[in-house]
């Protein structure tokens, strides 16, 4: 079959409004999925449950989506690839109307299943779509624009949303996730091609990427250092109000902040991976655990708080650009397949840490869930550094 995907000349200037359209996609989709990040205590406080119990609105949707990546990626191999992707986004609108209007908790979970669902199957089919839409010389600047959209929906979407949700109410930060989904919606009809499946990504690729030596450091560099955060960052609003003292809308704030330092986290770790990955990685991994482990200390005031959400956000901001480094160089020439077992195992570790973190919150303290995840951060930078001596 050939390779070919356009049956026409198309400008350059929409082909990378295609690009930005998949990216703007994906930043809906990882900001509907952490949204409760920010507004955890409120959606708590409406539906009457423990800020444990309602970070499960965070371990459902990585639960799903880690299924949800290789299976939704082999069983639609052969279908047209927008396709798939429209009818993703139309579902995730539906669900950040359904979480918006929901009258119980449940039915909020509902929602976040679904979102779960979008995530893996976007994710991994849009995530590698650059090569088809632009020239071979832009292909990189392709992948890197639409990967982008991963730290920038973690470090721009919770405090944009935590803003509107406590200047209008939580609901109203979903409905503005489900506007943005649709206007994603309509730019997909508009500005992709056709895109028939041409290269089918089997289990036997999948597995085969597996054996191999890199793609085992990458998993337990990903699982160890997304447990750290998602265990501890899940549950930030709440030390910040409980801990710290800070009134929800200064939460907001600080939060924003952290965003501002995850961009420049992003920018400087994706530099620095292209020559220093190891160093790079590690030093992200040393950072998180420096911030989190010295939480309980010194974010019990204002100013300590904010110094050490920013240095978390610089060091969250290259987390997501290393660990995809880390599975691309393991398997270059089958980078669909990469892409499926990143998402996979990022978003099963995310659930894992949401989870793992609620409990300790319930049994223990929100301070201590920051000890835990400052340990597991450790871990990961020494076990990584270790592994990697020889390369």
């Amino acid at each position: 079959m050939s390779t070919t995907t356009l049956t026409r000349p198309r400008s350059p200037f929409i082909d990378w409004l295609a690009v930005t359209s998949l990216m703007l996609g994906i930043f809906a989709i990882v900001t509907s999925e952490i949204l409760p990040i920010g507004l955890l205590t409120d959606i708590g406080a409406d539906f009457g449950i423990s800020d444990g119990t309602t970070g499960l609105t965070m371990a459902l949707p990585g639960i799903v989506a880690s299924i949800a990546a290789p299976a939704v990626t082999l069983t639609t191999a052969r279908l047209d690839r927008r396709v798939m992707l429209c009818v993703l986004m139309a579902v995730l609108a539906v669900a950040d109307v359904l979480a918006a209007v929901a009258s119980s908790y449940w039915v909020m979970l509902v929602s976040r299943v679904l979102v779960g669902l979008v995530i893996g199957g976007f994710w991994s089919i849009g995530a590698g779509l650059g090569g088809r839409l632009v020239p071979p010389p832009s292909v990189s600047a392709a992948t890197a624009l639409i990967f982008s959209a991963v730290p920038l929906g973690s470090v721009l979407g919770v405090p944009a949303g935590t803003f509107i949700g406590h200047l209008a109410g939580w609901r109203t930060a979903f409905f503005a996730l489900a506007a943005l989904a649709i206007v994603v919606l309509v730019a997909l009809l508009m500005l992709l091609p056709p895109l028939p499946a041409h290269q089918v990504t089997s289990p036997r690729v999948l597995l085969d990427l597996l054996r191999g030596r890199g793609a085992k450091i990458a998993l337990l560099a990903t699982f160890l250092i997304v447990l750290a955060h998602f265990g501890t960052y899940t549950y930030v609003t709440p030390f910040l109000q409980h801990v710290t003292g800070l009134h929800p809308a200064a939460v907001s704030a600080v939060l924003l902040a952290y965003g501002i330092a995850g961009i420049a986290g992003n920018f400087l770790a994706g530099k620095a991976a292209a020559t220093r990955l190891r160093h790079a990685f590690v030093t992200c991994g040393c950072l998180i655990a420096a911030t989190t482990l010295s939480l309980p200390l010194i974010g019990t005031t204002t100013v300590g708080a904010v110094v050490l959400l920013v240095l978390w956000g610089l060091a969250y901001g290259g987390v997501p650009v290393c660990s995809q480094a880390l599975f691309m160089n393991s398997a270059p020439h089958t980078p669909e397949a990469a892409t499926v077992v990143f998402t996979s195992s990022f978003q099963a570790t995310f659930a894992l840490g949401a989870f793992f973190g609620g409990a300790v919150v319930d049994a223990f303290s929100v301070s201590i869930v920051m000890i835990c995840g400052g340990l597991a951060a450790l871990l990961m930078a020494a076990s990584l550094w270790s592994l990697t001596r020889s390369g």
